[in-house]
């Protein structure tokens, strides 16, 4: 029997738990623990991560179907609940789910924001009233076999397997853009640069080459990440020990949740060690991290080198997005490496908070998974929101000013390095000097000094054999003198 009242015009049932008796609107879904929780943690403003939410239906739907498979759940219960949780699986009930993402008690109040939203939906299906858990029951029923210490960490797992393929997914893309300025870039020489100086000369081509090399190295960094996603510790309840779980429970419940969810899943060989430790978060969010940093200077690059458009380096052109100013007419600003860059110090700042909160757990629990989960999340999704825009408004859409590189590298003092092996260190040092000084050539210097003849130099001067392993200085002067 539900007990109803109105509150204020507004009909409501009473529920009860071991805190004592609330007032619930009749309407909804959740129940009294989830009420409390919202009314607690007003910390965020906003909602519970929308994979989390189906991750948890998964969940519990493994869960009711393998109660069901070794007779611990009525058939009719379990299919109410299986119903339910395919409901929240197709997008439905999201909108009761009202506990904030950063949250105390390791998770407990999400785990039973869920149990009390399908139960209700689950008591609803079989012709009740909601809140008349005599028919379905959030902890009985829909809890049975599980704990939050084992429902949340998998439930984080699953979440950060389905962020990190749409990530891969983008940096594939990215991967791909760079590659393909690589080739088109390949025959545009222009001045290398270390610490800001001219350094020697290099090709574009191979400045984005070497870039789309590391953001693979980013992506095998997150097939491996993901790899640390896929051992749960689904059946260890409490503590990793399998309290109050069957044992045919507990050989069965992992494989059919692969079943469902359509993943690679395995049980973990020490349910123990799972339950206590987030080294796997933390190894995640390290990947994603790497990640970020090597967008960032990327972007910091593609910044410099666009800088101008005629007080900068001018090398490259980036796609005119906005306006840039306000008060300025015709600026336009490099607003999507910023936006990467921005992106990057907030997952940088994330995987901080990570690291602490995994570190932070004490005998077999860490109560601080939920800041996990959502800087995790958070970081995750970014990255590949960013990699998506940086790929589409930026990368794709960039040019190269030959001629402005070919001057900056005609111009340059940096192709004296070429010359060490000819004339010695210090002269070409001293050449340098000079050039810079007079503003003269380092190959009119050369000429008049009769260092070289012309052919020699010619051959040593060829930017374009600069850039890449050729034929050595010590080969040259054995090939001078034949």
């Amino acid at each position: 029997m539900v007990m109803k009242k109105k509150i204020d015009g507004m009909e409501c049932r009473t529920e009860k738990d071991s805190i004592g008796s609330k007032d619930i609107p009749e309407g909804v879904y959740y129940g009294v623990q989830s009420l409390r929780a919202a009314e607690n943690f007003r910390i965020t403003g906003l909602s519970m991560h929308p994979e989390v939410i189906n991750s948890l239906a998964q969940i519990k739907k493994a869960a009711a179907i393998t109660n069901c498979e070794i007779g611990l759940l009525d058939k009719h219960i379990a299919e109410a609940i299986v119903k339910a949780c395919d409901e929240i699986m197709e997008g439905r009930l999201h909108d009761e789910f009202i506990v904030d993402p950063i949250q105390g008690g390791a998770g407990t109040s999400i785990n039973m924001n869920a149990n009390e939203v399908i139960a209700n939906r689950a008591i609803e299906l079989l012709g009740g009233q909601k809140g008349d858990y005599s028919i379905v029951h959030p902890n009985d029923h829909v809890n049975c076999g599980q704990s939050t210490n084992d429902v949340i960490p998998t439930a984080g797992k699953m979440t950060s397997l389905k962020l990190l393929k749409n990530a891969k997914k983008e940096l594939e893309r990215l991967h791909k853009a760079l590659c393909d300025k690589g080739e088109e870039f390949d025959t545009i020489i222009k001045m290398g640069r270390t610490q800001m100086q001219d350094a020697v000369p290099i090709r574009l081509g191979q400045e984005f080459k070497a870039y789309s090399v590391a953001i693979q190295r980013d992506i095998n960094r997150m097939e491996k990440a993901q790899e640390e996603m896929r051992t749960l510790n689904m059946g260890g309840t409490a503590i990793g020990t399998g309290i109050n779980a069957d044992e045919a429970y507990l050989r069965r419940i992992v494989p059919n949740l692969a079943r469902i969810s359509d993943m690679d899943l395995v049980q973990a060989y020490d349910l123990i060690d799972a339950t206590q430790n987030l080294d796997p978060f933390v190894a995640v969010s390290g990947a994603v991290k790497a990640c970020a940093v090597t967008l960032s200077k990327i972007a910091n690059d593609f910044r410099l080198m666009s800088s101008g458009p005629r007080c900068g380096f001018g090398e490259i052109n980036l796609p005119a997005k906005q306006n840039g100013s306000s008060i300025m007419p015709g600026k336009v600003n490099p607003v999507i490496p910023e936006v990467v860059n921005q992106v990057a110090f907030n997952i940088i700042g994330n995987d901080v908070t990570i690291t602490m909160a995994a570190e932070a757990g004490q005998l077999e629990l860490n109560a601080f998974e939920p800041i996990v989960f959502y800087c995790l999340f958070q970081s995750i999704d970014t990255l590949a929101y960013a990699v998506e825009t940086f790929v589409d408004n930026c990368v794709s859409g960039i040019t190269a000013n030959r001629e402005r590189c070919k001057e900056l590298v005609d111009n340059s003092v940096g192709i004296v390095t070429a010359l060490c092996p000819h004339v010695g260190y210090a002269k070409a040092a001293s050449l340098a000097k000079t050039a810079v000084k007079t503003g003269e050539s380092v190959r009119k210097l050369i000429l008049e000094e009769g260092l070289l003849n012309e052919e020699e130099l010619n051959e040593i001067l060829d930017v374009k054999n600069m850039t890449e392993p050729g034929i050595s200085g010590k080969e040259l002067l054995l090939k001078n003198m034949e």
